[in-house]
């Protein structure tokens, strides 16, 4: 099964998605299931999970009433308020939804600290009750402070965004590559081969780029902890869904086939939990 780990869907909104600039007009519409539907089929992705691009519990209820009328989508990254004093009880609430399978919060737009505040770690540790996921996102300047919270995190599944952004525009690489080999040494954290288009000039890219950043987290995480995503629709700005699959299919196209099922697949269900 080919799987797209990292889907997202909206109902355009222009004062809370205010961080869709004008810059990114391709992104001020509505996009849905069946606005991805034929590129997914063109491309043979079979499922996906659908993650969260706004901070609300209302939006976790609108990815999972999406999953009940498209059954491709095979899990949901929600968001729910980490640092909320009742996190258990919200969490108790959602355990219905058994097409959750984990959790977002978009720490790029928080503080340096936020990650050693102890209301947001508090949340963490509630999470490994429920055996639930965390998706890291955050920018490569961040990644200090996702070490030091992995390292104190070890039981939990944690999996990093688009590789955690690194900055392709300006060829920067070097202290990236240290931190995120670092964070790989912990076997519980996952990395996404997503997000990389948007992290280079816009539309003005070689495939050539991605490849010492490509090389860094395959080294790092091996084929067992690297799972594809599109980042659709936000790869729009730079890119079409073709060309990011294909260039990963053409970086990996001398890998062992058991390893390519792993990356396009295998891994993600070991991770989301996708066989309950």
């Amino acid at each position: 099964m080919t799987i797209d780990s990292h889907v997202h869907f909206w109902k355009y909104d222009k004062k809370r998605d205010a961080w869709i600039t004008n810059r990114m007009k391709i992104l001020q519409q509505d996009y849905y299931p069946e606005h991805i539907a034929l590129t997914l089929k063109r491309n043979g992705i079979d499922a996906l999970i659908a993650v969260q691009a706004d901070q609300s519990e209302l939006e976790t209820h609108f990815l999972v009433e999406m999953s009940k009328t498209h059954d491709n989508i095979k899990g949901v990254v929600g968001w729910i308020d980490l640092q909320n004093e009742n996190i258990a009880e919200r969490l108790d609430y959602f355990a219905q939804y058994s097409i959750i399978k984990g959790w977002r919060h978009i720490v790029q737009g928080e503080k340096d600290d936020f990650m050693y505040g102890k209301p947001f770690r508090n949340g963490l540790a509630t999470l490994q009750t429920y055996n639930y996921t965390y998706d890291i996102l955050i920018y490569h300047h961040q990644l200090k402070a996702v070490l030091d919270l992995v390292n104190d995190f070890p039981e939990q599944k944690f999996i990093t965004d688009h590789c955690a952004k690194p900055d392709i525009k300006e060829k920067k690489i070097d202290e990236w590559k240290v931190l995120i080999k670092a964070i790989a040494q912990n076997p519980n954290v996952y990395c996404k081969l997503s997000g990389l288009f948007t992290e280079a000039a816009w539309k003005s890219w070689s495939p050539a780029e991605f490849y010492p950043y490509l090389d860094i987290v395959f080294e790092a995480f091996g084929t067992d902890r690297l799972l594809y995503g599109s980042d659709w629709p936000v790869l729009l700005l730079s890119g079409s869904y073709v060309q990011w699959k294909s260039l990963l299919e053409k970086y990996m196209e001398n890998f062992k086939e058991e390893d390519k099922l792993k990356v396009f697949g295998d891994n993600a269900i070991q991770f989301y939990n996708l066989q309950s």
